[in-house]
């Protein structure tokens, strides 16, 4: 798919529509305690990142190295330094995945990206990306994918908003740190709590 001087696909256009009339239900960022993960005082170490995307190191590895998706908290400067990555970088890598699962191209997944990384947080939770495998569209209405299912092409859709509670509910088991003072951020384990309870009631 070609691209426009400004990045957006020529034709097609990416985002296809731009109206904010009609917003999907609002998916809520995390509150504080159970929802720490949306902190932009926290980040993620590498491990934890593919632990809530559901990738591998060498994945977030590449695509870090070549830029489609690089950690927006504190990047790799030199041997031994660590990548720390935002909520919203766990979320972008998540869409990303399921973008590469069912077989859109890196280019079309790199036009999109930028898109995303533009946006605040509160506009992505609210977007549907919809696919025909070739072009990406941005939603932000159910009438825009009513429209678009409606164009007899075979489709499928991404509700930003439902990985934002998927990396939010992943990142609230696994450990976090806090960017101010480097301090490692340990959550209960579930396991562990269920020893206990099992425990107090022998």
């Amino acid at each position: 798919m070609g691209t426009s001087g400004d990045g957006t696909a020529a034709g097609a256009a990416y985002p296809l529509h731009s109206s904010t009339a009609g917003s999907l239900p609002v998916h809520p960022a995390p509150a504080d305690g159970a929802g720490e993960p949306a902190d932009d005082r926290i980040g993620y170490r590498g491990p934890t990142a593919c632990a809530a995307a559901g990738i591998t190191y060498r994945q977030l590895d590449y695509w870090a190295r070549t830029g489609l998706v690089e950690p927006s908290v504190r990047s790799a400067q030199g041997s031994g330094s660590q990548r720390l990555y935002s909520f919203q970088d766990v979320v972008v890598l998540k869409v990303v995945k399921r973008f590469l699962d069912t077989g859109v191209s890196l280019q079309n997944i790199r036009t999109t990206i930028q898109h995303l990384r533009a946006r605040g947080s509160a506009d992505l939770e609210r977007l549907t990306l919809m696919s025909d495998g070739a072009t990406v569209h941005e939603c932000s209405s159910p009438e825009e994918v009513v429209d678009l299912l409606q164009g007899g092409q075979g489709m499928f859709g991404i509700a930003v908003g439902v990985v934002w509670r998927d990396v939010a509910a992943a990142l609230s088991q696994l450990h976090g740190e806090r960017v101010d003072t480097g301090e490692t951020l340990v959550r209960p384990n579930p396991a562990d709590e269920l020893a206990r309870r099992r425990n107090r009631a022998v």
